[in-house]
């Protein structure tokens, strides 16, 4: 905050963003990414010398976050096509890269293939058919197992539980591990797991770990990510220190001291890192009190979809204050996005920050009552860079084909 009580994040006012951009807008500050990048990869190679920290793009992928990604020399995991070419374009290493997905198409192992894709996750029998018919040199695999544990989170993000749509049970991996190592052109490198997301104890973590070990020794073991983080002023989660801490000594306990162990951060990655702003459009006072601002659902589906609760401020006025409910401007009773948030008397006009916003927002945005796609800031010492334009009701007929053109 500065001296004139307005909030500041990496030396830029968010009420001189507001203004020079427009609502809603979406602001990434570009060295707190850098900084966790770097204590993941520092508190993991303290607990596990040979470790790798990649990235899991699918909380933020965007040119631009790959870039950032690339520069920091992390590898990232791309889970389809879309993400695959963005990544490349970002200047990400292929032999970096980490190729997921349950529902992997032709096309799309043959683009991995094409493009150098370092390690390709095997996540059931038919990405064996398809690997083994494309491939022409060895390609390195990591098979998904279901390591059986269900955390704490919300049932819709929650991966690694029995029955789960991704990985294979043990009858199954078994029976896997046995024809990957008799594959011609397949290399099997290790297993994968991935748990779930926003998870906030690291006790599911250790028993992931326990669960791969119980596969046998591999030289390489991914145990995913799904770190959770602090959304409200009354959550807690562990620090990547913490995490990362708990996951190596699990390694220590059960793994082959000679393995590598990658992990792969998402949400925890980008998270906090992202600010969304929007303006005030009514103050509508009764029985409660309805502050609507100029988005909502179309530019963050966690409340919608995963019941997240977030915070907010009027970026001039912090603290205290009216105990209020931000709503959205979609049609939708549903499009919540803050119940029993205090703001200090919300006006009309006044620019609403809501904060960790960084993971998820992005990818999810959509066009839902002809809402634009907002524009995606990065900001760093005391400059900001607009890196994805607002849309424009133009962008709504790029992709119409008259009658008989098609």
């Amino acid at each position: 905050m500065d001296a004139t009580g307005n909030l500041v994040v990496a030396g830029c006012r968010l009420i001189d963003l507001a203004h020079r951009y427009g609502t809603p807008v979406l602001v990434i500050d570009e060295t707190a990414v850098r900084r966790q990048v770097q204590r993941f990869s520092s508190a993991l190679r303290e607990g596990w010398p040979l470790s790798r920290v990649t990235f899991a793009s699918k909380a933020f992928p965007c040119t631009a976050m790959y870039e950032l990604m690339a520069g920091e020399g992390i590898g990232v995991d791309v889970a389809g096509g879309g993400e695959l070419v963005m990544a490349l374009a970002g200047g990400v290493d292929p032999s970096l890269m980490i190729l997921h997905g349950n529902a992997k198409s032709t096309a799309e192992i043959s683009m991995a293939l094409d493009a150098g894709v370092g390690t390709i996750v095997i996540d059931n029998f038919d990405d064996i058919d398809r690997l083994e018919r494309l491939t022409r040199r060895e390609q390195g695999v990591l098979l998904r197992i279901i390591p059986g544990v269900r955390p704490d989170t919300h049932a819709a993000v929650s991966t690694g539980q029995v029955g789960s749509k991704f990985g294979l049970d043990g009858v199954q991996a078994t029976e896997a591990i046995a024809r990957l190592r008799s594959s011609t052109n397949l290399r099997l490198d290790g297993l994968h797991a991935h748990i779930g997301s926003q998870v906030l104890s690291t006790e599911p973590f250790e028993i992931e770990v326990a669960a791969l070990a119980e596969f046998g020794d591999f030289a390489v073991y991914d145990v995913g990510g799904g770190l959770g983080v602090r959304y409200t002023y009354h959550q807690l989660a562990p620090t990547p220190e913490e995490w990362s801490h708990a996951i190596t000594a699990a390694a220590r306990r059960h793994l082959p001291a000679a393995a590598q162990l990658i992990v792969e951060p998402g949400r925890s990655m980008v998270a906090r890192a992202g600010f969304t702003l929007y303006t005030v459009n009514t103050v509508k006072h009764g029985s409660s009190t309805f502050v609507a601002v100029d988005g909502g659902m179309a530019d963050n589906l966690d409340v919608s979809l995963y019941g997240e609760r977030f915070e907010a401020s009027v970026v001039d006025r912090v603290g205290g204050g009216e105990v209020v409910t931000v709503v959205g401007r979609h049609c939708e009773s549903g499009d919540t996005l803050i119940t029993d948030v205090a703001l200090r008397t919300p006006r009309v006009h006044d620019v609403l920050v809501v904060p960790v916003t960084g993971a998820y927002t992005f990818t999810m945005q959509n066009n839902y009552n002809g809402a634009l796609r907002p524009p995606l800031v990065f900001v760093e010492n005391g400059n900001s860079h607009l890196r994805v334009r607002r849309e424009t009701y133009d962008d709504f007929f790029r992709r119409d084909v008259a009658p008989g053109d098609g």
